[in-house]
């Protein structure tokens, strides 16, 4: 297994640059909405995005982050999961991190402390795993020891992991059951926190079976879940779960324990429909992937360019349309 590398292209060269520049800003802004620069700036460049672009897109969305917390020394002999959860420790995660990864390697460092990310695979409203999925893809050590760092440091636990052998087959059935949350909270990462507090969410939950074997044909069907689900609703977390899932994808193979980190995502799939509060929109036809690319390359919004790059990825792995309708349905006015 590589987590990635990086080559010598022009493009590619910016983005790595781009990204060692990014460490100069904190994961999170504006009260708790996280830093989407080195996402977006990954999705533009596998989109086809030329360097003035990369370069320009960086410049213009700095403007609104905040600078790092200080550098701070992860204390030597500290267990690395007694911080999870805590905000204030990104900057000691960072420094742990970027020292694993340079001792071990990313993709032996991913192996390792997947298991007990996983758990929290909900923390920042999937932007943990996200930001983590981009890094590894991305090739870039520093970035990936920031994305763990974030991760970590925004851990979200929302309750007792369903064990995976319930009686059910069927995510979708269970998901028709649940019912709507009615939330007012600003943040989606506040909304899922509420839902998780239903014991009888947690029991519908815990009746999907979960075999390890078929993790991939389990994610399948929840990546073309939250996919339909956004074409059909525009909905904002619906949009976090379909590049969650793409996340999911790409982290899949570096989990150890397949079924447990599918266990922990089919959780925070449940909790986060709940808090979706989904309503349907008037059907939108679909457009063409060539206008789809060149639309999402123009974008100023990161959420819109992350979530084309996603879909396109997951076409390409899963085959059919279900991804361009969520495409389309993100640059439908």
């Amino acid at each position: 297994m590589t987590a990635g590398t990086t080559t010598g292209t022009s493009t590619e060269d910016t983005l790595a640059r781009l990204l060692t520049e990014g460490r100069r800003f904190a994961p999170e802004y504006d009260r708790g909405l996280s830093n989407h620069r080195p996402m977006a700036l990954l999705a533009l460049q596998r989109l086809g995005a030329d360097a003035a672009r990369l370069q320009a897109w960086a410049a213009a969305y700095e403007a609104r982050l905040q600078p790092a917390p200080a550098a701070e020394a992860w204390p030597t002999g500290d267990a690395w999961t007694g911080r999870l959860g805590d905000p204030s420790a990104f900057a000691v995660y960072r420094d742990l991190f970027g020292q694993w990864i340079a001792h071990e390697g990313a993709a032996e460092t991913l192996e390792q402390v997947l298991p007990a990310l996983m758990p929290g695979v909900g923390a920042a409203a999937f932007h943990g795993p996200i930001r983590v999925a981009a890094a590894a893809r991305s090739g870039h050590p520093d970035e990936l020891a920031d994305a763990l760092a974030s991760w970590a440091s925004r851990w979200l636990p929302l309750g007792p992991l369903p064990s995976g052998d319930g009686p059910e087959s069927d995510p979708e059935a269970i998901l028709r059951r649940l019912r709507a949350g009615r939330s007012k909270q600003r943040l989606i990462v506040d909304r899922m926190a509420e839902a998780a507090r239903d014991a009888t969410l947690h029991a519908e939950l815990a009746r999907l079976a979960i075999d390890g074997a078929q993790a991939d044909a389990l994610l399948q069907r929840l990546a073309r879940l939250a996919a339909k689900a956004y074409a059909l609703s525009g909905n904002f977390t619906a949009l976090h779960l379909v590049t969650g899932c793409h996340a999911m994808h790409v982290l899949l193979r570096f989990a150890i324990d397949r079924g447990a980190a599918l266990r922990a995502c089919w959780q925070a799939y449940g909790v986060a429909v709940v808090a979706a509060q989904l309503k349907p929109l008037p059907p939108a036809p679909l457009r063409p992937w060539p206008e789809l690319v060149a639309a999402a390359i123009a974008h100023d919004d990161e959420h819109v360019i992350k979530l084309v790059e996603a879909c396109r990825e997951e076409e390409r792995a899963y085959g059919g349309d279900d991804w361009r309708a969520a495409a389309t349905r993100v640059l439908t006015p």
